[in-house]
């Protein structure tokens, strides 16, 4: 145990060092004075960087070295939460003096067993309590190292029942000392597709998650880096038991959000009644909703009439629809697909601009009088390419030529959808369109005597339902139906404006 405690001591010191080089590097970037744009992204970039470095090696202060493999040849590797390499004047060429436990040199380390060792002969489990060794256990993998040691046990599962018999502590801790196999091929799995893990309460399906997250974040940083990694959960309750983990395991850029925060600015309060929530959570309304968004790209079948300076457009099927297909070939979100829309519209539109211009320039009299050569044809185009990309960037500025796009691809949020779907009893959107702004109204069909009921698109409803077929204009209440002697009425609720965001990040290490 005393060699093992001056290795770990060394550790330590190794680990000293980093963390003052990075904190010093921090410092020294952020002393510095930056010049135009570049410079100051540069120096940002450089601050993250050691930002994320010095809280990486402040979270492998606890536990930071659990392991070690023996090798065949005799070589040893210690294994721990992260990696740290070889002091400076060992050289370049050198082992580094801890491998972190998601790299592939340290797999051994959770698959090895005396039927297949790896080219292992030993496992140790070393148990620290702070800085200092408490507790070694040893698996033998080979027979003939086992037998020279005078053990007659070639493995143990002391480290796992030490782990098992621990104290609970009212939040969840990272298992990296004692991965088994079974967690380790499941947490090791390829990053492409989904991945769904299943067992009963208890079995450790949260907690092999959250290790794969850091595998993948160690594995594919990079390409993670960029897009970023959210940990969804079903309560903040759950959130709380589980943030320390990925903390724990050096990963401290991870967000978590409940289900209700998942859209910034935004948070889920509001109670459904169970029928309701049901049929909303039912795989068919994923359906409803892509039905209602393409239900909002429209090819008017009568022509909208835009008043512009360079006179009154028309904006009629025959031009929205191939524009709208256009988008559509993308295959992008509704408003990721908006500006290819546009785009076509107005190239559309200028060119009616500048035909129209034509007509009204170019009349017989006109013509007449002009000076032609003999043979010469007479212009029926006064507007050249440059002449109509002008006349296009005036129209793109033009609020009615705003309020016409809006009108047959208006830009959406959740909220405005929704608000739109659910105040129409077919689901298909209003005459006008609604503000994304404004406070938008939802009504709620109610049965006397069975409290509140949520309205949703009649297409979802049940099929004994008979309530809400009648056509009107605009969101409003629906008209009174009767039953005998039953009768349904409508109430109005207003959602209010945006709340602070549940969305929040993993904690760093105190």
């Amino acid at each position: 145990m005393g060699r093992e405690q001056e290795y770990v001591s060394r550790l330590y010191r190794r680990l000293d060092g980093l963390r003052r080089e990075a904190s010093a590097r921090l410092a020294g970037t952020l002393r510095q004075v930056a010049g135009g744009h570049q410079g100051q992204w540069d120096r940002e970039a450089a601050a993250s960087r050691y930002t994320e470095r010095l809280a990486r090696l402040s979270a492998a202060e606890h536990g930071l070295c659990f392991g070690r493999l023996d090798l065949r040849d005799g070589r040893r590797r210690y294994v721990g939460r992260i990696g740290l390499p070889a002091e400076d004047s060992a050289g370049e060429d050198a082992e580094p003096l801890l491998i972190d436990w998601r790299a592939p040199a340290a797999r051994p380390f959770y698959l090895a067993t005396a039927l297949d060792p790896h080219g292992m002969t030993r496992r140790r489990h070393i148990r620290t309590q702070g800085r200092r060794v408490v507790e070694i256990n040893d698996e033998f993998l080979d027979p003939d190292e086992a037998r020279r040691t005078g053990e007659t046990e070639l493995t143990g599962e002391a480290a796992l029942m030490a782990a098992l018999k621990a104290d609970r502590t009212g939040r969840m801790g990272d298992i990296v000392a004692t991965i088994q196999a079974e967690q380790d091929a499941v947490i090791r799995s390829g990053h492409r597709g989904v991945l769904v893990v299943q067992g009963g309460p208890g079995t450790g399906k949260t907690v092999v998650a959250l290790h794969r997250t850091a595998y993948l974040l160690y594995t594919y940083r990079d390409l993670l880096a960029k897009r970023g990694v959210l940990v969804v959960g079903p309560n903040p309750t759950f959130l709380s038991y589980i943030e320390d983990v990925l903390p724990g395991l050096g990963e401290t850029g991870v967000l978590m959000s409940t289900i209700g925060g998942l859209f910034p600015g935004v948070e889920a309060g509001g109670v459904e009644h169970p029928e309701a929530a049901a049929i909303k959570g039912r795989q068919e309304m994923a359906d409803v909703v892509a039905k209602a968004v393409r239900d909002r790209q429209r090819a008017p079948d009568e022509p909208l009439e835009i008043e512009t300076a360079q006179g009154t457009l028309v904006l009629d099927h025959d031009t929205c629809a191939p524009a709208r297909e256009r988008a559509r070939r993308t295959r992008l979100p509704h408003n990721l697909a908006r500006p290819y829309f546009v785009d076509a519209v107005l190239d559309a539109l200028a060119r009616q601009a500048a035909d129209r211009l034509n007509e009204i320039i170019l009349l017989p009299e006109v013509i007449a009088d002009l000076d032609l050569e003999p043979g010469e044809e007479p212009p029926t185009d006064l507007f050249d390419a440059e002449d109509v990309a002008a006349i296009r960037q005036d129209l793109r500025h033009d609020p009615a030529v705003h309020a016409a796009l809006d009108e047959v691809w208006p830009e959406l949020t959740p909220q405005r959808l929704l608000a739109d779907l659910y105040a129409s009893p077919n689901g298909s959107p209003p005459p006008r369109p609604i503000s994304p702004n404004a406070n938008a109204p939802c009504w709620n069909a109610t049965r006397p005597r069975r409290g509140p009921r949520p309205m949703f698109p009649c297409s979802m409803r049940r099929p004994n339902c008979s309530a809400g077929t009648t056509a009107r204009n605009g969101p409003g209440p629906p008209p009174s139906t009767a039953a005998g002697s039953r009768t349904r009425r409508a109430c109005w609720t207003w959602r209010t404006g945006p709340v602070p965001s549940t969305w929040r990040a993993t904690r760093r290490p105190r």
